[in-house]
């Protein structure tokens, strides 16, 4: 039996009693699959899409630098055994060319020498064959959630992450409290509006907060503070509404 054909049976023995991926990760990215055993690269392409991937598939190296420079991808798979080109050398293009593309090694040698030499080449991680096709898919998840992240905080101007409950300004993190990010999301996802201080403790607390509504003039003036820009607008007699950024 032939190496590749070792690896595919362990790889199905491995997810014949497990369920199907969990499809509430990354959507609709866009995946180089650089893989020349046929049944490997069908069996991991169909586990890919079954978590809602766009799949390229690639047989060689030289057929994945022209995919490479005639299409947009958000990650590479590469498995470095292939003919033509090794995987990497696309690697090192892929570093070379596209610095923002996720990358994962995926292949049968785990000398320390190759791995060293990937991650010289800024793979984000390198993955020895066989491999359970839902550990895979995991890692792949992992990695472009960090890329997704990393993009959001790196725009210009004033961002929110909702999920992290985190504010950055040019890329850089605002350092704001719970409070004072509830506050600046509130006002940011319905900048027309002018919210009444008590409408404001409704968002932010609901019910429980007792005390004066001036504990939302506190949280403004912080906010002021560690805003490069002025976005919060004070309409007197009534409370505050947030200040859209100016495009130039």
């Amino acid at each position: 039996m032939t190496r590749a054909g070792s690896t595919l049976n362990e790889i199905l023995q491995k997810t014949e009693t497990r369920q199907k991926p969990d499809r509430s990760g990354i959507r609709n990215m866009n995946i180089l699959f650089l893989e020349d055993e046929p049944t490997i690269r069908e069996v991991l392409t169909e586990y890919m899409k079954m978590q809602n991937y766009s799949v390229t598939c690639a047989e060689d190296g030289e057929e994945a630098l022209k995919l490479l420079r005639t299409q947009k991808f958000d990650m590479a798979v590469l498995d470095i055994m292939v003919p033509k080109v090794s995987g990497l050398e696309v690697l090192q293009y892929i570093k070379e060319q596209h610095p923002d593309m996720a990358t994962i090694m995926l292949t049968a040698l785990d000398d320390e020498k190759t791995q060293v030499q990937a991650f010289n080449f800024y793979a984000d991680d390198y993955v020895i064959k066989p491999v359970s096709p839902i550990i895979l898919l995991k890692r792949m998840e992992t990695i472009l959630r960090r890329v997704k992240r990393t993009g959001t905080q790196q725009k210009k101007g004033l961002v929110i992450h909702d999920d992290s409950y985190q504010a950055y300004y040019d890329g850089k993190s605002l350092g704001l409290t719970l409070s004072e990010f509830l506050l600046l999301q509130i006002l940011m996802r319905e900048p027309k509006r002018v919210f009444t201080r008590e409408q404001l403790i409704l968002r932010i607390f609901n019910e429980d907060y007792v005390g004066n509504d001036r504990i939302i003039d506190a949280h403004v003036k912080n906010l002021r503070k560690k805003l490069p820009e002025d976005c919060i607008k004070t309409v007197i007699g009534v409370g505050y509404q947030f200040r859209e950024q100016q495009t130039e």
